[in-house]
């Protein structure tokens, strides 16, 4: 896609409004459609096929093998991220759209790899390794004077910086003393400088009142009792109206800036919450479910401004630095947008995604643009996604190719040794006396993408033993999140951001062997 240098919009409403209008939910009296949103025979909705064949060159063939490929490997990869633990590097989808890469530090991960379909890269640095020097660099913004954001880049290993023209000095100086290896780094210099975007004008969607006038903003996906939105369309308290400014609803929560982009909107009665998304031509596109895609995954976005547009996932994970402040964990595309197009929802074939923060270039030269991941929102504010549930079929592609290392089943099915062989990651281990722990896996932990985490653990009979989840905090330490306690086996489910954490079986009383099966979905 032909870009040019621009400025950086971050749809921010502070003092003005920032548009779109996405997800409008039905209200009652108003003449909203009751027909169901329009699915193609590959069940992918024929706008959003058409939006790729526009902007990616894809034809409907090829647009569904990849978003069904990509589903295929969000769910691979987040179970890789916890078989290989502390030897995890990143995945990411090739420039075909279809091979999934994922990176680790040694052998043994490489043939979890290879036996679940996916291609194995050796590298020097895990992923935890490569985040945690980004957040060293996060912890020196204040320094930050010549840069404009920075993120992890798993394809290359490194952490990238961006610079403005003449700054790559000052990028690596910064980067080294924050305690970043310059050998981790890569500068890239950009002319694009993000600044807020205030787009104040009426007649769609939905509106703050913002310093004594309204603000204009738009609905990302709806959520049970609500929907979600961008961080910046309003502080918690303030009362919000429809597109025909009928009382809608209060901003319950918002984050801006800081560590997200996310807000969360609670309307009364009179809104009912609908699983589809307006295309702005007169067309709903479903909302399936939140599978995250990969690094690499086809991905569109829809605006009022400027209507449905698709594109590619270039990083994740990615530092932006506004004059209200730096953003984190942010994901960065080549998707257009422009002003107005703040807060919209972000698409993967029917899979939720995120909602719009900010952009550079438009939509006649290109450019890029930044989301808020979903499920960070929905596990921050412990919210339901509004679905229709179910999903594609997979085309041919979108599983692991023939001979790719995937064992087949057995031909009779045997009984199972537990309840938790059906979790796909599996660990055994043996505590030796009451009082003692063993952290899993391997001792050591994993990453995450946000979402629900769920274990089951089968204790020795006649032991009591505890299960705990916990996550790292920003300065190291891991700290209890979950727990299961009580006699027998236990099971586990916690809904979390992303991050890294590890279980830890506790024998509170007896010994012996026990088997724990674990996932993120």
């Amino acid at each position: 896609m032909q870009r040019r240098p621009i400025a950086v919009t971050a749809a921010v409403v502070v003092a003005a409004g920032a548009a779109v209008a996405f997800t409008l939910p039905s209200m009652a009296g108003t003449n909203e459609p009751d027909e169901p949103a329009r699915v193609s025979s590959g069940g992918v909705a024929p706008e959003l096929l058409a939006a790729m064949k526009r902007d990616m060159g894809l034809d409907g063939d090829q647009a569904r093998t990849r978003l069904a490929r990509s589903e295929w490997a969000g769910g691979v990869s987040a179970t890789l991220a916890m078989q290989t633990g502390a030897g995890f590097g990143g995945a990411w989808l090739a420039e075909d759209g279809t091979t999934l890469k994922v990176a680790v530090t040694g052998s043994g991960a490489a043939k979890a790899v290879k036996a679940a379909g996916a291609v194995p890269v050796l590298v020097k640095r895990s992923e935890a390794q490569l985040d945690a020097a980004k957040s060293k660099l996060d912890a020196a913004v204040a320094e930050a004077d010549e840069l404009t954001g920075w993120y992890v880049d798993v394809a290359t290993n490194k952490v990238v910086v961006v610079a403005k023209p003449g700054a790559k000095d000052e990028a690596l100086e910064f980067a080294t003393d924050a305690g970043v290896p310059a050998a981790a780094v890569t500068v890239k210099v950009s002319k694009a400088q993000p600044k807020p975007l205030f787009d104040v004008r009426g007649g769609d969607p939905y509106f703050i009142n913002v310093g004594g006038g309204q603000a204009r903003c738009s609905i990302g996906f709806s959520v049970e009792g609500g929907f979600v939105t961008a961080g910046h369309c309003g502080a918690e308290g303030s009362q919000t109206t429809g597109f025909n400014n009928a009382a809608q609803g209060t901003v319950e929560a918002s984050v801006f800036p800081g560590e997200a982009d996310m807000g969360f909107v609670a309307v009364n009665g009179d809104w009912t919450p609908r699983a589809v998304v307006n295309d702005f031509r007169g067309n709903e596109l479903p909302v399936a479910g939140n599978t995250e895609a990969p690094v690499g995954a086809a991905i569109c976005r829809s605006g009022s401004t400027t209507g449905t547009f698709c594109g590619t996932i270039l990083a994740k994970n990615q530092t932006v630095r506004y004059p209200e402040g730096a953003v984190t964990g942010l994901t960065r595309t080549d998707v257009c947008a422009e002003g107005g197009d703040s807060g919209g929802p972000w698409l993967s074939g029917d899979q939720a995604q995120g909602v719009t923060s900010g952009g550079s270039g438009d939509c006649t030269s290109g450019g890029e643009t930044f989301f808020q991941p979903l499920n960070e929102i929905l596990a921050a504010s412990d919210l339901t996604l509004v679905t229709s549930g179910g999903g594609a079929e997979p085309p041919a592609g979108a599983e692991p190719p023939a001979g790719g290392g995937a064992e087949e089943p057995p031909a009779e099915e045997e009984p199972a040794a537990s309840a938790c062989d059906a979790l796909p990651v599996q660990r055994q281990g043996s505590v030796s006396r009451a009082g003692s722990a063993q952290a899993q896996p391997d001792g050591g932990a994993y990453r995450a993408r946000a979402g629900t985490h769920t274990a089951c653990l089968d204790a020795p009979d006649g032991a009591d033993f505890d299960l705990v989840l916990q996550r790292q905090n920003s300065r190291g330490q891991f700290r209890a999140v979950a727990r299961a306690t009580g006699a027998g086996d236990k099971t586990l489910t916690f809904e979390g951001r992303s991050g890294t954490y590890r279980y830890v079986v506790v024998a509170t009383a007896g010994s012996g062997a026990y088997q724990l099966g674990f996932n993120v979905s």
